[in-house]
């Protein structure tokens, strides 16, 4: 007998549940770790396949979140660095506006003022772009594969729930 011939259909589905269900984050606050989290402790004693599948779900959801932190992280002190140019007579000449009763914008010689904020903005927008495209496209590759009984091992992932 292979693997797949001893794993149920209902095994199957439910792993492959698991999976998808990380896609109701985008309809619950926090549904891409509750929903999977209620889903494979409620059937991970009765199920290795669901167990396991289960436990590598939660791993790489828990994964991207902290990979998010740390972008963020990284990138906070590259726009604190860049605040002195957006207020100190930079875009919009915050240090003159109730002295002159106008609004001036300042689009002078020294290139666009708002391009400190560029490169942080950039950067950490690809790397959550990426992050977000990673998520996307392995978590429908392991509800496929689930689905047709195989094993999935998702990539950068830390395993946290052993």
């Amino acid at each position: 007998m292979t693997e797949t011939q001893t794993i149920t259909k209902h095994e199957k589905n439910l792993s492959a549940i698991i999976h998808a269900s990380t896609f109701s984050k985008y309809l619950i606050p926090m549904g891409n770790f509750i929903l999977p989290l209620i889903l494979w402790t409620a059937n991970k004693k009765e199920k290795s396949f669901v167990d396991y599948n289960g436990k590598q779900v939660l791993n790489f959801q828990i994964s991207m979140f902290l990979y998010s932190i740390l972008i963020g992280a990284v990138s906070i002190p590259f726009f604190i660095s860049a605040l002195p140019v957006f207020f100190e007579g930079g875009l919009f000449n915050f240090l003159n506006l109730f002295s002159h009763h106008d609004f001036s914008f300042n689009f002078g010689k020294n290139g666009f003022p708002f391009s400190p904020f560029l490169w942080p903005l950039g950067i950490s927008g690809l790397l959550f772009t990426a992050l977000a495209i990673i998520n996307f496209v392995y978590t429908i590759l392991a509800t496929i594969r689930t689905s047709e009984g195989q094993q999935f091992k998702y990539p950068i992932t830390i395993k946290f729930i052993k």
